[in-house]
């Protein structure tokens, strides 16, 4: 626990399945893949990886034109790269933007995530694959973010903080150990409680229904004698 950090310096499968970056046994098939997948970065891939992004959840009819009409109004683009698929040509639904500078690098990255391009809502994060040390992609198992395959979400990005382990004092779990008798007691008294405050409402809504009843009958009443009095009044009226 003593090397315990917050956030991952170092792609771990197991980890980033975690809450807190502590568990020890996979608990989720997709982990189990990313674990035995052996991924090795694109070598082919160029330019600064501290100046790039990752963009996802795009529409699969955005281009770069596109793309580089809404990242370029964060700072100068000096490249983008939207992944397409080497056989049909059509487009995954990611892309890399590059910048010049490391300020429009923040800008983007803080203002352009959950952005609606085409209809879509896209993420916005840090590149991860050349930055993080054993980076698996979501598509063998890996990654930070969504819902895997038995809905488990991922944590341990820069957005996905870990949370604190709780170091929590050992509980007696034994049945008939010495807490029991305790805990049997509270929760009798918890329930003769719970019956008492029962009838203690049902009294007191027993009072109050003939109170009730009777301003009901007083308004009765009253409406009665003031009908009677203007049919006084019209037969009078008519009398005259």
């Amino acid at each position: 626990m003593a090397d315990w950090a917050p956030i991952a310096k170092e792609y771990d499968p197991l980890k980033a399945g975690s809450i807190d970056g502590t568990d020890e046994e996979p608990h989720d098939r997709a982990i189990w893949r990313a674990m035995l997948a052996r991924y090795v970065p694109n070598k082919g891939v160029t330019g600064d990886p501290h100046l790039t992004l990752f963009v996802a959840r795009l529409n699969l009819q955005t281009t770069e034109e596109k793309l580089r009409e809404v990242f370029s109004r964060y700072g100068d683009i000096r490249k983008i790269r939207l992944v397409r698929d080497l056989v049909t040509g059509f487009s995954k639904g990611y892309a890399f933007v590059e910048y010049k500078e490391e300020r429009a690098l923040l800008k983007a990255h803080r203002d352009a995530n959950r952005l609606v391009i085409d209809q879509h809502e896209i993420f916005v994060d840090f590149e991860l694959e050349r930055t993080l040390k054993g980076w698996i992609p979501r598509r063998l198992g890996g990654g930070f973010g969504g819902k895997k395959e038995s809905g488990q979400l991922r944590f341990g990005g820069r957005d996905r903080p870990f949370r604190k382990p709780i170091n929590l004092p050992a509980m007696k779990s034994d049945l008939y150990g010495e807490g029991s008798a305790e805990k049997r007691n509270w929760s009798h008294e918890g329930a003769r409680d719970w019956r008492s405050r029962e009838r203690d409402h049902e009294r007191s809504r027993d009072k109050r229904w003939p109170e009730r009843e009777r301003s009901w009958a007083w308004g009765e009443s009253e409406r009665d004698s003031k009908e009677d009095k203007s049919r006084g009044r019209d037969r009078r009226d008519r009398d005259r």
